[in-house]
């Protein structure tokens, strides 16, 4: 376990990113807020970075809410150090280096989190670069490999496949020995998908990936795909997938509304499933945290599987990162340093 050893001196109030109101980046604003209390069954982590997510930006425009009881403050993955632990925290020390996965309340130089959603950093990853980690890995587990089923020697289709998640799920998809198709918009991007190990990137703005990913796959479909788009894209995933295949939604960047041929799910068995993070419980979130710290922690331990860090702005820049963000110019995770 990589530790800071130093006295931690706690102040009342800190530094956070505030929403004045729902609208464009420049609602988001450095302000200050007390110091989130302490229960206990949490860890106080002084932020050291905060993960920026498209949740954060459907947060600022007002379309998503946090859950009762979470912090209205973004930010859904952090890392830092231990700065205190609650009474009946077991397994974490101040000082501790780690990354965990919030329900809000990241954009902020300390965030309380409960203890059973904290991970240490890995070994050869640096601590800021940590706070990169808890939402894709933790994504990409529970919905490629858990509700997605990804075998080894199966085929796994990406979309978004430079995003923080896509970067990941290419990655750990080739780890576990499964081949990896993605689509991405750019040629930039392409390229940076089949550095990672996909098999074929397909840049969706100027070829059809359907044609495409099936001519790549030997004439074949895929077994599962692990969607951001959502409507525009279903008729054109369930014709992609093979018998028994799986489509897991994770995003609806096109929509949230489709029709769909259930005839066709019948005929051929396919699954259709899709998941969020954020709003369950914390003992489901710890489930999904000690599967991650088993299969994927070591390969992260070993450089196997790396985070793609795009860019690392102060995090009085959040606008900035948000603006970025909806530019889906970036490869990879934008990060906020505190």
């Amino acid at each position: 376990m990589r530790r800071v050893d130093m006295a931690m001196d706690i102040p009342n109030t800190m530094r956070a990113i505030e929403v004045t109101e729902p609208g464009e980046p420049e609602v988001l604003v450095i302000g200050e807020r007390a110091v989130p209390p302490l229960g206990a069954d949490d860890v106080l982590i002084r932020v050291a970075a905060a993960g920026v997510n498209r949740a954060d930006v459907m947060q600022r425009r007002g379309n998503y809410p946090p859950p009762p009881g979470a912090s209205d403050v973004l930010g859904l993955e952090v890392s830092g150090v231990v700065a205190a632990v609650g009474a009946a925290v077991s397994g974490w020390r101040v000082g501790d280096a780690v990354c965990a996965l919030l329900a809000g309340g990241g954009y902020a130089e300390y965030c309380a989190v409960p203890a059973p959603q904290c991970l240490p950093v890995p070994g050869g990853i640096d601590l800021v670069d940590g706070a990169a980690l808890p939402e894709v890995v933790l994504t990409v587990w529970t919905n490629v490999f858990e509700r997605g089923r990804l075998a080894s020697g199966e085929t796994l289709l990406v979309h978004g496949g430079s995003s923080g998640i896509g970067t990941m799920a290419i990655q750990l998809a080739r780890a576990f020995g499964a081949r990896v198709f993605v689509t991405a918009g750019s040629a930039e991007k392409c390229a940076a998908c089949e550095t990672l190990g996909a098999d074929r990137a397909v840049n969706y703005r100027e070829t059809d990936f359907v044609e495409a990913v099936r001519t790549a796959a030997g004439d074949r479909g895929v077994d599962v795909v692990l969607d951001m788009v959502g409507c525009d894209y279903l008729q054109k995933n369930l014709d992609l997938l093979n018998i028994e295949g799986r489509l897991v939604i994770i995003a609806l960047m096109s929509g949230a509304r489709a029709e769909i041929d259930l005839a066709t799910l019948m005929r051929r068995r396919l699954m259709v499933t899709g998941s969020t993070l954020r709003a369950r419980s914390v003992a489901e979130k710890s489930a999904v945290v000690d599967a991650a710290r088993e299969r994927v922690w070591p390969l992260l331990e070993t450089g196997r599987v790396r985070p793609v860090i795009y860019q690392r702005l102060p995090l009085a820049q959040a606008a900035d990162a948000h603006r970025l963000m909806e530019s889906s110019s970036h490869i990879g995770k934008l990060l906020l340093v505190t």
